[in-house]
């Protein structure tokens, strides 16, 4: 669908929810990936007692930005949507099987609902594929 067409079908206020809705996440996967491309001390140690290698982090680091990026542009929204949500279901994995407690466990959830109802208020697109009726 052209982005005429599907502006048309989406209010100013509800674009501008969409994408105050998405700047959380965004803000903080983007900080998140530079902090393991940094590497500081805390982020090791925490990645360590979750029992992945140090040497994932940069890797991890990399794919979290890579998938962030494509998220922010438009054209690759829905895709960046979908490897953000299974980033954000390993982190869910990872927490529950070292056996961290609830915040830890729902927090990923959270943002994955931020990532989706940010999307889904932004692009007329994904609003089609999940018509909510009222």
């Amino acid at each position: 669908m052209p982005s005429d067409t599907q502006a048309a079908h989406i209010s100013k206020a509800r674009l501008w929810t969409g994408r105050v809705m998405s700047a959380l996440p965004v803000a903080f996967f983007l900080m998140d990936g530079i902090m393991k491309l940094v590497k500081p001390p805390i982020v090791v140690k925490s990645t360590v007692e979750l029992g992945y290698p140090e040497n994932v982090i940069l890797p991890i680091g990399i794919v979290l930005l890579v998938c962030t990026v494509l998220y922010v542009i438009p054209r690759t929204s829905v895709l960046g949507a979908i490897l953000l949500t299974g980033y954000l279901g390993g982190a869910v994995a990872t927490h529950v099987r070292v056996g961290a407690g609830a915040f830890s466990i729902v927090f990923p959830i959270i943002f994955g609902a931020l990532v989706w109802g940010g999307l889904f208020l932004r692009d007329g697109r994904v609003s089609a594929l999940i018509p909510l009726r009222r």
